[in-house]
């Protein structure tokens, strides 16, 4: 139906995952999760901003993360500095490796976080996340040394070349992930939205991502609020009306530990999308602060929590393997 609420293609899928996935099993925990393969949403941007409202979002989280993205930067200071802790997990597992080793004191991760917002040289030393996003965004590290700003190329192409149909920025590197990397270059984390493609047409701007790995309850509200403030932060910089955020899936999954919150969330209905409004401040990817994007008229449904599963992630017996071969 036409005037079917957008937010009912999430909960569609949903049902979809429960009714028709397969269980798997999380290769480093263990954890199940119901999966499916290869869904596609899609959201017009023109009529309301896809924050879902059958729970609520944090969108703090989001926006400072986005920011974290799109300025380049790599340490989690910045994050916990703003209260934002959905990064944490990851340096402290590579602080425990070292633990283990004898290399270094251990602590809890409530103490390794306190650390690096109090202590800036154990932030430089061990808050660092090398190769996340923000690296391949604006840092991508060439062959020959050079540092690629793809997310910049991007806005000179979507000013200049509206039509042409490359503005693709990609987070997959291969020289850093999993078993094709050489010893003490992997990535310690999945890199999950690995590809976005911009688009101008009739002036105004969309954007297709492409996500390999997808956490339905937890990650997705987070990812489809995401992208769509970054399309519509990038349609303000190049100056375009935003269009639509499609947001496509390889692997969509609900961890059985959610299973009973999705099933509570599909019990409610959706509330009007509230308003992103953008500061005309916003005039490059250098001017863009969080402080000049706000959400207006948000009223979800309450919170619902559920445990996050620091999945996935590299194993160097799988690249000890590789290299054998």
């Amino acid at each position: 139906m036409e005037n079917r609420h957008p937010e009912y293609q999430y909960l569609d899928l949903l049902k979809d995952i429960l009714d028709n996935g397969v269980l798997k099993h999380d290769h480093n925990t263990g954890n199940g999760l119901i999966s499916v393969f290869g869904r596609q949403t899609r959201y017009d941007l023109s009529k309301g901003f896809p924050l879902l409202t059958t729970k609520k979002v944090a969108w703090n989280s989001i926006l400072h993360e986005l920011y974290w993205f799109m300025s380049g930067q790599t340490n989690i200071r910045y994050l916990i500095d703003h209260k934002v802790p959905i990064w944490n997990d990851y340096p402290y597992k590579i602080y425990q490796d070292k633990v283990k080793k004898g290399e270094l004191p251990d602590m809890t991760l409530e103490e390794f976080v306190e650390k690096v917002r109090s202590d800036d040289d154990f932030a430089e030393q061990h808050g660092h996340l090398p190769r996340i996003y923000g690296e391949q965004w604006r840092a991508w590290p060439a062959a020959d040394g050079r540092k690629i700003d793809q997310l910049s190329w991007i806005v000179d192409t979507l000013k200049n070349y509206p039509e042409r149909k490359h503005a693709v920025l990609s987070a997959w590197n291969p020289q850093f992930l999993y078993a094709m990397a050489k010893e003490g270059d992997a990535l310690r984390f999945p890199l999950c939205h690995i590809l976005f493609h911009f688009n101008v047409a009739d002036g105004k701007l969309s954007c297709q991502l492409y996500q390999r790995s997808a956490d339905m309850f937890l990650g997705v509200p987070f990812n489809i609020a995401s992208y769509s403030a970054l399309t519509m932060i990038m349609a303000k910089i190049c100056g375009y009306e935003p269009g639509e955020f499609i947001h496509t899936f390889g692997d969509a999954h609900i961890y059985e530990d959610h299973v009973e919150q999705v099933r509570e969330q599909l019990t409610r209905e959706p509330k009007p999308f509230p308003k992103l409004i953008i500061s005309d401040e916003v005039t490059s990817l250098e001017t863009f602060k969080p402080e000049h994007v706000t959400v207006e008229g948000y009223e979800p449904h309450g919170f619902i929590k559920g445990k996050m599963t620091v999945a996935g992630g590299f194993d160097e017996k799988d690249r000890t393997k590789a290299m054998k071969k």
